[in-house]
């Protein structure tokens, strides 16, 4: 999604480093919006000891063309190595992108992108002027947000919601942070507020409503910009791959989630009254990456996932929600993208993300109701791993070839929510999308946290002595034990990123140790049981949860007691 910039570009001139720092330039006070014949969107989508990835929008202000050439040099020793989407040429330190066949038309008003892998030594230094066709372009990085993107939004709508915004504390999960011992050090940080059946829109058992949150987000707000975070959850045959987490609707329900849960949300959200909020919504965790991973031939198909792929009411319902929510003008959407230890895979990666594209152009919506993805949703994937890197080898070994990594691309969150931006860009998204991660749960601090890498005996070893994930195996994802609060709420943290958030509360449990009866439709998962044994899902590992579990989403005390004592950043 792009931002609103109508005094924007007129007042800076930016460049994004992979930090997601910024260095600024003022032009003349007279120059306008009107007279800048183009802009140039640079983005390090990623950065290791020798290289990084860029990624590169060119917005067109000028008259239509039907081929186009941008150009830059680079201060340091930058040496372009691979290209897509253009065809890249370099000589010295002056590189040139000219179109391919297939996007030489570059209309008015209109963007292309394109991107690149290249080597570096000493300091990626970021290049300070760009030319489209020889016409010297003014720049814009989008340093509002870590996003980044080019163009304006007919909306109105922010680059990133999140920047120079308070985020929504809800008062019901507040309450019951503060009750527990120690609580209070955490009770103010902002967190998801889940709808997760109909009845929830107007509140259960006497609890907050939708329209009391948002009420409530108003009396917060006073008079600065207010985030309020809403996790849209109740697709037909939901979660087909974990029963924890079952819906109240059947598999072929489509009608009743567009009629009783969608159009209820989108009426309320539409109130003029709450214009002034930005509201961001989680699209319906779990639910396209099932579909990716568990379906077919695969020993980790359900016959509930191909059920859900063959009926295609996940796409539907998805595309419908996108198309309602995005109607509105402060909403912001942003669609689940699993987590690297789901999706990071090569046989996984590209093909979700050409999945997630099918179901933000279904059912009316297009890439514009997209503001971005959201990844490690209520997961406890470490944000950073820095004792071992996906590039180090032992004895000749790669760390891709441990038992915990297993030929994964990503090692960390982080990596991958930043590697799965451009991808997702590639494949068609706006390139102004950014990134939501979850670090509800994902700090992995305590007495367990390793120091240093592991021991160099061998690959295994090596990973397994220094990572700070300390699940059984990444599958796992019920009510794990050592598990820690992670990195506290914050905009803007890296490049392409747009927020860490709490979108899981803290607390809250993932499901039951045991069969509960209940009538919120969740079902009983046995990897929520301490004594189950495994599933293909999860490499038929012990399932690492802890005992004594209550129903997914209702307020688990000793897990809150052990997020607190393991957090990290500690408390």
């Amino acid at each position: 999604m792009s931002r609103t910039r109508t005094a924007l570009l007129a007042a800076l001139v930016l460049v994004a480093g992979a930090s997601g720092t910024a260095v600024a330039v003022t032009p003349s006070a007279d120059v306008g919006i009107a007279a800048i014949p183009c802009s140039v969107d640079y983005k390090v989508q990623n950065q290791w000891d020798t290289g990084f990835t860029a990624a590169v929008t060119v917005t067109n202000n000028s008259a239509t063309k039907s081929s186009w050439a941008v150009k830059w040099s680079y201060a340091g020793n930058q040496q372009v190595t691979s290209g897509w989407n253009a065809k890249i040429s370099q000589s010295g330190t002056a590189v040139t992108a000219a179109n391919e066949t297939y996007n030489g038309s570059l209309g008015t008003g209109s963007s292309v992108s394109f991107g690149f892998n290249a080597s570096y030594s000493g300091t990626n230094a970021l290049p300070t002027t760009f030319t489209l066709d020889g016409v010297t372009c003014n720049v814009d990085d989008g340093s509002g947000g870590g996003g980044g993107g080019g163009g304006t939004d007919p909306s109105g709508r922010v680059d990133n919601p999140y920047a120079g915004a308070k985020v929504y504390v809800n008062p019901e999960w507040s309450a019951k942070a503060a009750a527990e011992t120690g609580g209070s050090r955490i009770s103010g940080q902002p967190t998801g507020v889940w709808l997760d059946r109909i009845a929830a829109i107007n509140g259960v058992n006497g609890g907050m409503g939708l329209r009391a949150h948002l009420d409530a987000a108003l009396a917060q707000k006073g008079t600065g910009e207010e985030v309020v975070q809403l996790v849209v959850y109740d697709l037909p045959g939901r979660d087909c791959a974990a029963l924890a987490s079952n819906g109240e609707l059947g598999p072929t329900e489509i009608g009743r989630y567009e009629s009783e849960f969608i159009d209820p949300i989108a009426a309320i959200l539409a109130d003029s009254k709450y214009a002034s909020l930005r509201i961001v919504t989680t699209i319906e965790i779990d639910s396209l990456p099932n579909l990716v991973t568990n379906t077919g031939s695969k020993a980790t198909a359900t016959p509930q996932c191909d059920t859900m792929l063959a009926n295609g009411n996940y796409v539907k319902g998805v595309g419908y929600a996108l198309n309602k929510l995005g109607a509105i003008p402060n909403v912001y959407n942003y669609i689940d993208a699993g987590h690297h230890g789901w999706l990071g895979w090569d046989d996984n990666f590209a093909p979700s993300a050409n999945l997630f594209y099918q179901a933000a152009n279904a059912e009316g919506a297009t890439v514009n109701d997209v503001a971005g993805f959201i990844t490690n949703t209520a997961n406890y994937s470490a944000l950073k791993e820095n004792n071992f890197t996906i590039n180090d080898s032992v004895n000749g070994v790669s760390v891709r070839q441990s038992k915990w990594v297993d030929w994964n691309r990503y090692v960390d969150e982080q990596s991958y929510a930043q590697a799965f931006r451009s991808e997702l860009v590639s494949v068609g998204f706006n390139s102004g999308i950014g990134m939501l991660i979850d670090t509800s749960r994902n700090g992995w601090g305590g007495s367990a946290r390793p120091t240093g890498p592991g021991a160099t005996t061998s690959v295994d070893t090596y990973v397994d002595g220094g990572r700070y994930d300390r699940r059984i195996q990444v599958g796992n994802w019920c009510n794990q034990s050592g598990a820690g609060l992670g990195e506290r709420p914050q905009a803007a943290p890296a490049a392409g990123i747009d927020a860490y958030v709490w979108m899981k509360p803290p607390g809250e449990s993932d499901g039951s140790s045991t069969a509960i009866a209940n009538d919120e439709g969740k079902g009983f998962d046995r990897m929520c049981d301490p004594t189950y044994t495994g599933n293909a899902r999860n490499g038929n590992n012990m399932s690492g949860a802890l005992p004594n579990a209550p129903l997914s989403g209702h307020w688990f005390s000793a897990q809150f007691q052990q997020l607190m004592a393991n957090a990290y950043p500690p408390l």
